[in-house]
């Protein structure tokens, strides 16, 4: 076997980069910065900070649904008077907790929390580029997304609260500002703050399908990209076509609400009074919505896949199984997320042959995501595994994919449908395999790119804590679900005390809500480690996991351009692990192809001039092999 002495001379740069990167002043460098990896970092923390918001509200009705005979008096100083006089909710603010929950989850922390960051962080350090396209545009999409956060928080600061039609905003109750509390300034909130949340995700797609497309490094072709890069790529695709229907949907409702228009309303009576409205129709909302609502359930899980897929192959220390079958299993899933929305529709009328075509799609798409199941399974197969605590999150993903795709080939026939819709069942499917699958593809990207993020470890035994807590919390808090629906309970109810079919179901109840309480308690373990390691970690060698990809290539702490010197090029696929002949078990892009195919190392007394990631020259020494 040939031995090598490379030196990348990282070090050396170490400090010229530093001072690079400290150039300018504190506004131009961490607020408006307009560096991919400081805007990721943005990104990230306002995640983390919405995904505990967010988490928060869930626990606070769950106390209501699991001890709905427990008297809530003491949560009075921080709900004021969403609190009734007997120590309950307020039905109403139930209903606006439930709303802000869903819109906080899907949309500010498992789109913007995750694509946001990883998109924006993983792009051009992975295809060889400085930095995005536009860097500009880069940073505005950001600040859209903080506008319209603080647009979002707001709503929960004025007196008739935040908005309360459900996460989905169907109309009337979004349309007719008289309905309820939550449908009057709460809603026109909303609605404004998903208008800016649409602008900037609209901004962040465009930057990364261009950079993809245009600035990659000499060598990296399509068929060489991570599979992280072609998840972010369909992902920006699908935000790019499917985001702007929602916009569109959120002006005509607030032209509904404020101009006197009809696109949604017709034949409306409140308090037995006739309203003018006539000639819209409700249902059209709802397919507008769904446009959108369906395609991010892929906007949100496709990410989560491609870095679990990365995960995977780095800590199996095999190459990725089914490389183009996993790229065309992702183009199918993005294809086919268009064509299904109305799977949400079974419900209201719609035509029976029309249903069949959408179950039948629905039941197609099973296919590819079956696909993507069993090549993460047989790439883990006899696998030199490391758990890690990114590798324990991206099996806890594929085990919440699969088990949650099950239950959505029973919701996407239309006869069992109609009988589980808007009932436990759902949440507990939609919970499974997007939430949760994407929660834990997030979490696994921060463990795994952390060192290269903050150039430091985070503590691997508070990862493997972090992890089993919020794994088997989650089982406990979902699984139950799947009964309790089946048995009738419909989602988005104040109680379920005045049912007689609900009493047996008392005990199952509390459960889900003491496991709720233990998942978002073992967020605060994860939330220490997370910050504590920002600054006390021990630090960071400069390929902790032996990858291959070219993010590893750069200095520990990289500065605005990411390479000190010329970027280097790519002369192989990404997932060139444990190759037969070769010394190490990876071989990073970078290395080139040696003229001995089976082996990739010099031969006999030859000399290799190889680029190193600052660019210079370096002499490899060959042996005999």
């Amino acid at each position: 076997m040939a031995t090598t002495h490379i030196h990348t001379h990282t070090d050396v740069h170490h400090d010229d980069h530093e001072h690079e990167h400290h150039e300018g002043n504190f506004w131009t460098n961490y607020i408006f910065s307009q560096d991919h990896k400081v805007i990721a970092k943005q990104f990230l923390i306002t995640g983390i900070f919405w995904a505990l918001f967010g988490g928060t509200l869930s626990v606070i009705f769950r106390l209501q649904l699991g001890f709905p005979e427990m008297s809530l008096e003491w949560m009075r100083p921080l709900l004021g008077g969403w609190i009734t006089p007997e120590g309950k909710i307020d039905p109403e603010f139930y209903l606006a907790l439930v709303t802000m929950h869903g819109t906080i989850m899907v949309f500010f922390v498992l789109t913007a929390g995750l694509s946001g960051t990883f998109s924006n962080f993983l792009i051009p350090l992975q295809i060889g580029a400085r930095d995005m396209a536009s860097g500009f545009m880069n940073m505005l999409s950001y600040w859209f997304f903080f506008l319209s956060s603080v647009i979002m928080l707001s709503s929960f600061f004025i007196e008739t609260g935040p908005a309360s039609g459900g996460w989905t905003v169907y109309p009337p109750l979004s349309a007719l500002p008289q309905a309820m509390h939550g449908s009057g300034l709460g809603m026109t909130l909303w609605l404004v703050a998903m208008a800016l949340f649409i602008v900037s995700t609209l901004l962040g797609g465009i930057n990364y399908i261009t950079t993809i497309i245009n600035m990659r490094t000499r060598g990296m072709s399509f068929t060489r990209m991570p599979l992280t890069i072609w998840a972010f790529f369909f992902t920006a695709i699908i935000g790019l076509l499917s985001f702007p229907v929602l916009f569109a949907a959120a002006l005509l409702l607030i032209f509904d609400r404020s101009f006197g228009t009809s696109f949604f309303l017709s034949d409306i009576y409140i308090g037995g009074e006739a309203l003018a409205n006539v000639g819209g129709s409700p249902i059209l909302f709802q397919h507008l919505f769904w446009f959108l609502g369906h395609p991010e359930v892929y906007i949100v899980l496709l990410p989560a896949l491609g870095i679990t897929s990365e995960i995977i192959a780095t800590n199996s220390r095999k190459p990725i199984f089914g490389y183009k079958a996993m790229i065309g299993s992702m183009l199918f899933i993005a294809i086919l997320s268009f064509i299904v929305w109305a799977h949400h529709m079974f419900v209201t009328g719609m035509n029976p042959f029309l249903g069949s075509i959408f179950m039948l799609l629905t039941l197609i798409i099973a296919v590819p995501s079956a696909v993507k199941i069993f090549n993460y399974v047989t790439t883990l197969w006899k696998g030199n595994i490391r758990f890690t605590s990114g590798m324990l999150f991206s099996i806890g993903l594929v085990s919440f994919f699969l088990t949650g795709g099950i239950t959505g080939i029973f919701l996407g026939n239309s006869a069992i449908d109609i009988q589980l819709h808007d009932t436990y069942f759902v949440v507990a499917h939609f919970h499974l395999v997007m939430g949760s699958a994407s929660f834990f593809g997030m979490l696994a990207g921060i463990y795994h790119w952390y060192p290269k993020m903050f150039g430091r470890m985070m503590n691997e035994k508070l990862g493997y804590v972090h992890f089993w807590i919020t794994f088997v919390g989650v089982y406990m808090v979902f699984f139950p679900m799947h009964y309790i629906g089946i048995a009738g309970f419909p989602r988005r109810y104040y109680s379920f005390t005045n049912f007689e079919f609900a009493s047996g179901f008392t005990d199952l109840n509390a459960l889900v809500s003491i496991a709720a309480i233990l998942t978002l308690s073992a967020q605060f373990i994860f939330l220490f480690n997370f910050f504590y390691s920002m600054f006390r970690g021990r630090p960071a060698p400069a390929n902790p996991w032996n990858s291959t990809t070219l993010e590893w290539t750069t200095p520990r702490n990289p500065g605005h351009g990411n390479w000190p010197g010329e970027i280097p090029a790519v002369y192989r696929w990404p997932y060139d692990y444990s190759k037969p002949g070769a010394k190490e078990d990876f071989i990073p892009q970078t290395v080139p192809y040696s003229e001995t195919p089976e082996s990739n190392l010099p031969h006999e007394n030859e000399l290799i001039k190889l680029e190193s990631s600052n660019g210079n020259a370096i002499v490899v020494e060959g042996d005999k092999h």
